[in-house]
């Protein structure tokens, strides 16, 4: 009992110092799931001079590796795929494997089989806790609730399992049941909840009314089922007399380039949302056919972690002049990845044209300085102030 009693005051102390762990990649590319025809060139690399040196590596594993029973030769094939590609150097490309595959086009989608849970795991202790809850999801019927550490899934206990292993354990088929057993509340008490995994929906978008009938929409990331989120989010306030809007980009990673241009048709007026350019110089464009101005006033909060597709929507609005970015300067993505099929359940993310704003601007390595500059200052004395967030309100309001 009190060795559990010092692994729930550890876990709780390191609660409070939990750094959100993305179960899924969210870097922003163009959503193409298709295989293209190539040249048949190699970039020229020699395979049969790989393949040899391969053989040679192989040989001495075979020789004298010392844990011959426990090789899996599954991982060493995908080891050799994912280091090819990583020899670009360039940290956007990337090869997936079937099972990152699967769970790469769950998060480009937004919908994937679950509970409806969010988990966040502390980078120190390995503690996993819940730190989100979908509402009315099987999550919360189950009576799970947001701060509970998690300690064992089924018959799984957890031990030094990354958080990707763990949610995978508690995703599964819909209309399957599964256990989580967490700890809950100061004295550390065990309880445990049953969940029918369900399809989820990932809540991208929340939104509110603030003082002043100023609306307010967070979009944390540009997934597929995040437009229509968006709209009933700017339907809703509209129908309820919004003055103004504040919409936070901050630490938005990016995501489908298709998804934020059709957001941004929405609120721009008629001409260029964004242009793309591969090695061959050809360009390709996505174009507001029709003006659809945001007539109130409207900025637009960026931070550094507000990436890719956030810096294409921030770099639209401030071109058209629609509205004015508030924060600071963004993390300076401006490059495009196509994700291709390699037919075995496999895919590539590869790197393929880089973006022009409206202007023609490309902000890759430089990011977009925000018209109000305001560094984030926490309050120690309020938890919930946010000095940037009251700027941008100070601005709609003027």
């Amino acid at each position: 009992m009190e060795n559990k009693k010092s692994f729930i005051k550890g876990a709780l102390l390191g609660a409070l110092i939990m750094l959100l762990i993305s179960v899924i990649v969210s870097l922003g590319w163009r959503a193409v799931y298709g295989k293209r025809d190539t040249d048949g060139s190699a970039s020229a690399v020699s395979f049969s001079e790989a393949e040899s040196k391969l053989k040679v590596l192989s040989d001495i594993i075979d020789s004298d590796y010392l844990y011959q029973d426990d090789i899996d030769k599954e991982a060493l094939l995908d080891g050799i795929y994912a280091g090819y590609v990583s020899g670009l150097g360039d940290p956007y490309t990337e090869y997936y494997n079937e099972e990152q595959t699967k769970e790469l086009m769950e998060s480009i989608s937004g919908e994937f089989s679950g509970i409806g849970a969010s988990l966040t795991q502390d980078l120190d202790t390995g503690i996993i806790t819940i730190s989100e809850m979908y509402e009315d999801s099987p999550a919360e019927k189950a009576g799970l609730k947001v701060g509970d550490i998690l300690y064992q899934v089924d018959d799984r206990e957890i031990g030094s399992e990354d958080l990707n292993e763990v949610v995978s354990w508690v995703k599964g088929e819909e209309g399957t049941e599964v256990t989580l057993h967490v700890y809950r509340g100061d004295e550390g008490e065990e309880v445990s909840c049953t969940a029918v995994r369900a399809e989820i929906e990932a809540q991208t978008v929340s939104y509110e009314m603030k003082e002043g009938q100023i609306g307010y929409i967070r979009v944390s990331e540009f997934e597929t089922v995040t437009y229509e989120q968006f709209k009933t989010a700017l339907d809703d306030l509209e129908a309820n007399g919004m003055q103004g809007l504040v919409i936070d980009l901050r630490g938005n990673p990016g995501g489908d380039l298709d998804t934020v241009t059709d957001m941004l048709r929405l609120l721009l007026p008629k001409g260029v949302i964004v242009s793309t350019k591969d090695r061959d110089g050809n360009v390709e464009e996505e174009v507001n056919e029709e003006d659809h101005t945001f007539q109130k006033p409207l900025a637009v909060l960026i931070n550094g972690s507000s990436a890719s597709a956030s810096e294409v929507f921030a770099g639209a609005i401030q071109d058209y002049g629609v509205g004015q970015l508030v924060g600071t300067t963004s993390y300076g993505k401006g490059v495009v990845q196509f994700l291709m099929d390699l037919e075995d359940g496999t895919s590539m993310k590869i790197t393929s044209q880089e973006y022009f704003t409206p202007n023609g601007r490309n902000i890759h390595g430089t990011g977009i300085t925000p018209d109000i500059e305001v560094e984030y200052e926490a309050d120690p004395a309020d938890e919930t102030a946010d000095n940037q967030l009251e700027k941008a309100l100070e601005a709609v309001r003027g």
